[in-house]
């Protein structure tokens, strides 16, 4: 499969597409709205960062509690339930005189839902698609991602100043719920890929088994924490320009969208191995210019060119299928999705308590700093792990989801 005609003619694939796209604008608007309303009221770059990018350190919780649920649930009543979820605690987050902790403990909680949302919505793309769709697939879904980004981080700038940002909340709630009734009348009843009973120990068993795989390690390891860091620059964007946040955030969505364009459809085979680096490099280095305090102009091209390095992401998780049984697909891409929320959060936490310390700009600059130096250092194991597709499996884990062509899936 190397066509946009035959991806979105396969059954299925355009509701699925759909439903992920009003989530990710409900999303978008939202965080924006409710990280304005508490740097308004507070005045911190930190918690400011927080409101934004809060839910991904919460991933954690999920990650270590509830994932071994997302190969056992029914996909489609699964993602309906978690968007009317989203809904509701969006829709309380719009209460007035809401306090803030009340404001943080329903982010949080909605964070901890949100790995178990990953798991159950990546595994199904798995089902959705065949083998060999799953890299132009997930790019898709990234350009969509950024692209709703765009539009929410533009509107949501334009709702905060037309309707208030507890306004911009409440049409948050509505397109949650938008996004539930396409998941309940647009997908399949499906059933879980597992049998079993979902419980803790079970999440514990199976994160210990991928974890255990040097390979599929050193690509978790790639995936999180560069990936993090950088997010980390991003949750700086309201405290750097209060009045131009929503144009950073819709420029780094640009950059995104070309690059998962870039990647996932122009790319040949034979050159994303040695385009995986590279990548990783190009996501932090232009951050550093905020050091210098660069005014917007300089700003919106650092943040443009950066964010075509998130593209590494879709090697890196074509890498980790080549690795995987199929029957553990939707806890792996899980696993993935909550480790790399929860460093987003992590990044986003460190690079506020910079700011909160010296300026936003110095902050953006040394986590940026930081992303580079662990690239630098997993580059040995990733180069170590090429080409050796099924030795990174445990005996008895069954067989790998294969991929286009197997030495595609090293970055």
């Amino acid at each position: 499969m190397r066509t946009y005609r035959e991806l979105f003619r396969t059954q299925e694939f355009l509701p699925f597409f759909t439903t992920v796209s009003v989530q990710v604008a409900a999303q978008t608007a939202a965080g924006l709205a409710l990280g304005t309303l508490v740097y308004a009221a507070t005045g911190s770059p930190l918690l400011s960062a927080l409101a934004v990018f809060g839910p991904s350190l919460a991933q954690v919780a999920g990650a270590l509690t509830l994932l071994s649920a997302a190969d056992r649930l029914p996909p489609r009543a699964t993602l309906t339930g978690l968007a009317l979820l989203f809904a509701l605690g969006t829709g309380v987050q719009a209460v007035p005189g809401l306090p803030l902790w009340a404001a943080f403990t329903v982010l949080l909680g909605l964070g901890v839902a949100s790995s178990l949302g990953g798991g159950v919505r990546y595994g199904l793309l798995n089902e959705i698609l065949p083998q060999r769709g799953f890299l132009l697939g997930r790019s898709v879904l990234n350009m969509a991602v950024g692209t709703m980004q765009i539009l929410g981080f533009a509107v949501g700038g334009v709702l905060v100043t037309a309707l208030s940002a507890r306004g911009t909340l409440l049409v948050g709630a509505a397109l949650y719920v938008v996004a539930a009734a396409l998941a309940r009348f647009g997908l399949t009843a499906r059933p879980p890929r597992a049998t079993g009973r979902a419980s803790v120990r079970e999440t514990w068993r199976t994160n210990a088994l991928l974890w255990s795989s040097a390979p599929r390690r050193s690509v978790y390891l790639a995936l999180w924490v560069p990936n993090g860091r950088v997010v980390g620059c991003e949750s700086l964007y309201i405290a750097y320009a209060p009045a131009h946040a929503g144009l950073l955030f819709a420029c780094g969505a640009v950059g995104m969208l070309t690059g998962d364009a870039l990647v996932g459809r122009f790319v040949p085979g034979r050159w994303r191995a040695r385009l995986g680096a590279p990548l990783r490099l190009l996501l932090a280095a232009p951050y550093l210019v905020f050091a210098l305090d660069p005014g917007l102009p300089a700003a919106v091209v650092a943040v443009v060119l950066a964010s075509v390095g998130f593209s590494a992401s879709l090697l890196l998780q074509e890498r980790l299928m080549a690795l995987t049984p199929e029957e553990l697909s939707g806890h792996a891409l899980g696993l993935s999705s909550s480790g790399m929320l929860a460093m987003q959060g992590v990044g986003a936490a460190v690079a506020g308590s910079v700011a909160q310390l010296t300026s936003p700009g110095t902050g953006m600059a040394a986590v940026a700093a930081l992303s580079l130096a662990v690239t630098v250092a997993l580059a040995p194991g990733l180069r170590a792990g090429r080409g050796r597709g099924a030795e990174g499996r445990l005996q008895g884990e069954g067989s790998p989801r294969t991929t286009e062509t197997k030495e595609t899936t090293t970055s």
